[in-house]
């Protein structure tokens, strides 16, 4: 479907006054070529200062494993709508991974208090837009653009995201876990800011899991080898696997664990077994499975997608409910692996703050929003600032109170 954006009353359209793009919207990432997208998601040196070089869950494959085996698409509330910005010659510009929702699922900014209040007043809510990596609280690039796109690509991508609102009566248009310059343009552009938080693990040059243990305060310190220690004494073997000793039985054994999390936690895993297949067939060497296995049989598994400049911790299960295992197999052993790898970070995902005094850090997190109603709008914004307020006040006791050792 071709966009327009024409009837878009934005002052945004100056910028593309040089190069008259071609914005369209596409239902199947695999209509596009996977280098095109490619070389939009993760451009060379992508935004190396902010630590981003390379985003796995941006990539063509990832996005398409999600599709392809029916993660998101008919019947899973995730329908693909993405928008492309092309061209006169029909080179891909500019995109956006963009999905229509029909319920507040799997985003991890929540809005399910907003949808329920707008639908008693007698609006809309669902379906919206999303732009997003669905089921993943990872900050990246949101507005992919091109190295070599020509002036106003950018832009022209914006005014593309509010035509597929306009053009489909969407209630609303949100934009979860841009990073920086990205919410940054955004806002300038208009959009509602919404703040959140985090908890990351931050690689100070240290050369070993002891020499990281070494910068905290000696009650954190005793507490995380007292845990450690724990996992040990309870027999297992943990190992790393990633790259082509990925094998099936680890999926068989890794997809046991991920469904019996999802039963306990939420009802409703979001992901298939086959897309646990197509990831490890598409991004193996992307992918750290770490394993616990006792007396050779796999008991726990965590999964982590490995980026240029980070560590992304993503899911976990296990099949034995043993003290400390979770910590064992999701950060202390994250922290080892990037330690070892020179990674900067490792991003632990949502929630959590059981992870600060394990030597994870709160940050801040960014969404960004626009709604169709402005009563919508306002109370949104009015939220949102109360809200951030909070935040603020959270993530400065979480500095005050650090676990590390005081200067």
């Amino acid at each position: 479907m071709t966009l327009d954006c024409a009837a878009n009353p934005r002052d945004d359209r100056a910028a593309m006054k040089s190069v008259p793009f071609r914005i369209r919207q596409v239902e199947r990432i695999e209509s596009i070529p996977a280098s095109d997208w490619d070389a939009c998601a993760n451009p060379p040196a992508s935004d190396a200062e902010a630590g981003e070089r390379f985003n796995p869950f941006l990539t063509h494959a990832f996005l398409a494993a999600l599709e392809t085996t029916g993660s998101v698409g008919k019947g899973a509330g995730w329908h693909p709508a993405h928008v492309l910005v092309e061209t006169p010659e029909g080179r891909l510009a500019a995109c956006a991974p963009v999905y229509l929702k029909t319920h507040s699922m799997g985003e991890y900014v929540f809005d399910h208090g907003l949808a329920e209040a707008f639908e008693r007043v007698g609006g809309r809510y669902y379906p919206k837009a999303q732009v997003a990596v669905p089921f993943t609280p990872v900050q990246g690039h949101r507005l992919l653009v091109a190295a070599d796109a020509p002036p106003g690509a950018r832009e022209a991508l914006a005014l593309g995201l509010r035509a597929l609102r306009e053009t489909m009566e969407l209630s609303s248009l949100h934009v979860t876990f841009p990073d920086s310059a990205d919410q940054a343009f955004l806002e300038k552009s208009g959009f509602i800011p919404r703040k959140g938080h985090q908890f990351h693990f931050f690689n100070r040059g240290y050369r070993s899991f002891d020499d990281f243990l070494a910068a905290l305060s000696s009650r954190k310190r005793k507490a995380i080898r007292k845990e450690r220690a724990e996992v040990q004494a309870a027999g297992l073997t943990i190992e790393w696997v990633t790259g082509s000793d990925l094998t099936e039985a680890h999926w068989d054994a890794f997809y046991a664990f991920y469904m019996d999390t999802g039963a306990r936690k939420w009802g409703r895993p979001y992901l298939t077994r086959a897309f646990f297949s197509a990831l490890g067939a598409k991004l193996a060497d992307r992918v750290l499975l770490v394993v616990a296995r006792r007396e050779g049989r796999m008991i726990a598994g965590a999964l982590n997608l490995i980026g240029d400049d980070a560590l992304y911790g993503r899911n976990w299960g296990a099949l034995e409910h043993l003290p400390c295992l979770h910590f064992e197999l999701c950060y202390y052993q994250a922290i080892e692996f990037a330690i070892a790898r020179g990674l900067k970070r490792v991003e632990a995902g949502a929630q959590g703050e059981h992870k600060f005094s394990r030597g994870y850090e709160a940050v801040a997190t960014w969404s960004a929003h626009e709604f169709a109603d402005p009563r919508l709008a306002r109370a949104a914004q009015e939220f949102f600032a109360r809200e951030a307020r909070a935040v603020d006040a959270i993530l400065a006791d979480y500095a005050e109170n650090a676990p590390f050792k005081k200067e």
